[in-house]
């Protein structure tokens, strides 16, 4: 059965809210170790779930060893002395309690079971290796640990996490965070499982709101199909309505004057002064690193925006991408394709569009 509700995900900077200098000091020291310790423990999780499932397979162990992965207690064949989710949840236990609130241990373990199980599939194929995480990786919380209240100025918002005071920093946000966290606080979305990451000394939420689709007047029989193409980069038809959105000149042109830019630049760093180290003589390359990234991002969200605002007007319950897989296999043989058009990131943005408004998309 389809769900009503859709959790969505939004990323909002945040101050530690102390003026006292030591105290701020010790609050970042705190939260880089609970760092250390979510990249250590994940990578634990997921290396001990995958010797679990590999058990079976390590013929070189003698024939009357049992090999079922069940609780003892339960099965007098199993292997374990508790569930099989616990087992990894004691490893984290013993390795750090104390340096950590528990609740974050059971966030990372419940996370990180949940997705071997999602992939354990493509391990036994060969298709996918281990996930292998990396320092900078958020650290999880269950949504409860959130009391949202408002701050003085009765602007930004205000929380505490595991006793460290946090303070949002929405500045002219004109998205819908603002929204989003009032209605937090109210009660009206519920806050779900959200974590904390740290990028470059900044610290931001990835906070997981659960909230219910909209509800969109749509006719199951009126079919939306799509086509996405280098020429116009999604042209749509209803029934006998014919619609272009977006055009190459417009998406490529730009991207294409950003990478001629970035080249220049790298190109001429070669002559830069020196004396100030490798950060200073790169700085003007830096500018241009996300440039092209954030660019294409937004005019991807644009064109799927007015994409599923057709449809909605149209009333088309389903939309159809058609010839879709064929032209991957195409844009695959060539190197300019390949490079310039975000085939993949225009129908995950289209997907996530369409679910929230209730339309079911089908790819041909």
């Amino acid at each position: 059965m389809e769900k009503d509700t859709i959790v969505l995900t939004r990323k909002i900077q945040l101050h530690i809210d102390s003026d006292d200098k030591e105290k701020r000091s010790e609050y970042y020291k705190t939260l880089f170790e609970w760092q250390d310790v979510v990249f250590r423990g994940a990578n634990m999780v997921m290396s001990h779930q995958y010797i679990q499932e590999q058990m079976k397979d390590l013929i070189y162990l003698q024939d009357d060893v049992k090999v079922k992965l069940a609780d003892r207690n339960k099965d007098e064949e199993g292997i374990l002395n508790t569930s099989r989710m616990n087992t990894t949840y004691k490893i984290l236990s013993r390795y750090f309690k104390g340096k950590i609130h528990s609740d974050i241990l059971s966030c990372i373990n419940m996370t990180l079971i949940k997705t071997f199980n999602t992939e354990r599939l493509d391990y036994w194929k060969g298709t996918k290796s281990l996930r292998n995480y990396k320092k900078d990786m958020p650290i999880p919380f269950s949504g409860t640990q959130i009391k949202l209240s408002k701050d003085e100025n009765n602007r930004d918002f205000k929380f505490t996490l595991f006793k460290i005071p946090f303070r949002t920093y929405l500045g002219k946000d004109r998205s819908d965070k603002r929204v989003l966290l009032q209605r937090a606080l109210v009660g009206q979305i519920k806050i779900c499982a959200s974590a904390l990451k740290i990028v470059k000394g900044k610290i931001f939420l990835l906070l997981a709101l659960e909230m219910p689709k909209k509800q969109q007047e749509l006719k199951d029989h009126v079919i939306a199909e799509a086509s996405l193409a280098v020429e116009h980069p999604i042209t749509v038809q209803i029934e006998k309505d014919n619609f272009q959105i977006g055009n190459k000149e417009e998406f490529l042109y730009r991207r294409i004057a950003i990478q001629s830019a970035r080249h220049r630049i790298q190109r001429a760093a070669a002559f830069s002064r020196g004396g100030h180290g490798r950060k200073k003589k790169l700085k003007s390359l830096e500018h241009y690193n996300q440039k092209e990234k954030n660019y294409v991002d937004n005019k991807l969200h644009l064109y799927s925006r007015r994409l599923i605002d057709v449809c909605i007007k149209a009333q088309a319950g389903t939309l159809l991408l058609v010839n879709q897989s064929l032209k991957e296999e195409v844009a695959k043989e060539d190197e300019f394709l390949l490079r310039n058009w975000s085939y993949y990131g225009l129908i995950e943005k289209i997907k996530y569009k369409a679910n929230l408004a209730g339309i079911q998309v089908i790819i041909e």
